[in-house]
């Protein structure tokens, strides 16, 4: 423990800070079509994707070390970089839940991460190769590969049950899609809180606390778990419209077949120690489903602005990582401090915001559009 540092300390805060902004960020891959279909109330989504979520953080640890010891080299890196990267992850986590844009959190600290690091220690501190296997690959294949297996899980459910009542057909499937949403709140917990995971233990090794190449100690994998849990609980609302209402009107067939896919690419990246980004996988599969229905409609707006969004999660993400990272090498305590200060103001400001325009589990049904009011409403709600 002599090597816990306040700087060290300060970083895990940050890096659990950032799993709790993940959770709510992404609430939606998992719960968004269960909501819309009504298969399950809003509240209790995501009380069960908060649950699952805390177990599947126990099921795996191989995301965690692709992320401590395979995007960057950890003899390079150092605490102060980790929270840069920390810093940029988060405010783009709160800026996309503003407008209820469904990009990746996945990458958003990917590129804080390789942003800061890049500016701390040099181009040799990054493994762009193992980015791009890793990472982007990934990034690309996974939404393809869950569309497509949505798309046809969709087709083939609406013809097995074609002369079956719709309303029979409607109450099995939303049955069916509480397993489905549950296994995909279990799937994120194992991808995405072994990203936190991965960050603290690189931290941790960065500060000497852990040896090179070491796996995430039990309270890490507690303490990631709880924390995404958590944030998934508070919902996410925003994002969870877009969602749910945004890319295509689901039916509960849909909502079935697209959880379904997602469960199984996401299950089968953890295994395999791809960090892909849940949000483009459950996008994708959303995409596919609404593609497998006849005569059902697709926003390709909304689905344009996300893929706008995905392209430039990373690269944003890394310029703010990289300018936090300066601030902090040229500074060293007094620019943390700034970097910490300026943060936190920025994500005070992003939260007031929001209260403008609240959308919470008693609207979050009403429309597919997220709008940011210039003046606040006659009667101000929670926001989420």
């Amino acid at each position: 423990m002599d090597h816990i540092t306040f700087l060290v300390a300060v970083v895990i805060v940050t890096a659990l800070a950032f799993d709790f902004t993940n959770g709510f960020h992404d609430t939606a891959n998992a719960m968004a079509t269960s909501i819309a279909t009504g298969a399950l109330a809003p509240r209790t989504a995501v009380l069960i994707s908060g649950v699952l979520n805390v177990v599947g953080a126990f099921l795996s640890t191989e995301v965690a070390r692709t992320i401590s010891g395979g995007i960057v080299d950890d003899t390079l890196v150092t605490p102060g970089m980790i929270f840069a990267g920390l810093v940029g992850a988060i405010l783009w986590n709160l800026l996309t839940w503003l407008v209820g844009l469904p990009s990746s959190s996945s990458h958003a600290l990917f590129g804080g991460l390789i942003g800061a690091v890049w500016v701390g220690a040099g181009g040799h501190g990054v493994h762009f190769g193992k980015v791009v296997e890793k990472v982007l690959v990934p990034a690309v294949a996974s939404p393809i590969v869950a569309g497509v297996a949505a798309l046809l899980a969709t087709y083939l459910a609406y013809r097995l049950t074609d002369r079956a009542r719709k309303d029979s057909v409607t109450k099995g499937f939303r049955i069916g899609q509480i397993a489905s949403a549950s296994l995909v709140s279990l799937a994120h917990g194992t991808n995405d809180a072994q990203k936190t995971m991965g960050v603290i233990t690189l931290t941790l090794i960065s500060a000497g606390a852990l040896g090179h190449d070491a796996g995430p100690p039990l309270w890490v994998i507690a303490s990631a778990g709880i924390a995404i849990g958590l944030g998934t609980y508070l919902g996410g609302w925003r994002i969870i419209r877009t969602m749910g209402k945004g890319l295509t009107e689901i039916q509960s067939p849909q909502g079935f077949a697209a959880e379904t896919a997602s469960t199984t690419v996401i299950l089968t990246s953890a295994h395999l120690g791809f960090a892909l980004s849940t949000t483009q996988v459950a996008s994708g599969s959303i995409l596919g489903a609404g593609l497998g229905r006849r005569l059902a409609e697709v926003r390709w707006g909304v689905a344009g602005r996300m893929a706008v969004a995905w392209l430039i999660t990373l690269p944003a993400a890394a310029l703010v990582g990289g300018l936090a990272a300066s601030v902090v090498q040229s500074g060293g305590g007094p620019g943390t401090a700034v970097v910490a200060l300026v943060g936190a103001a920025l994500a005070a400001g992003i939260v007031v915001v929001s209260r403008r325009n609240p959308v919470h589990a008693h609207n979050v049904n009403d429309a597919h559009e997220v709008t940011i009011r210039t003046e606040p409403p006659a009667k101000v709600g929670t926001a989420a």
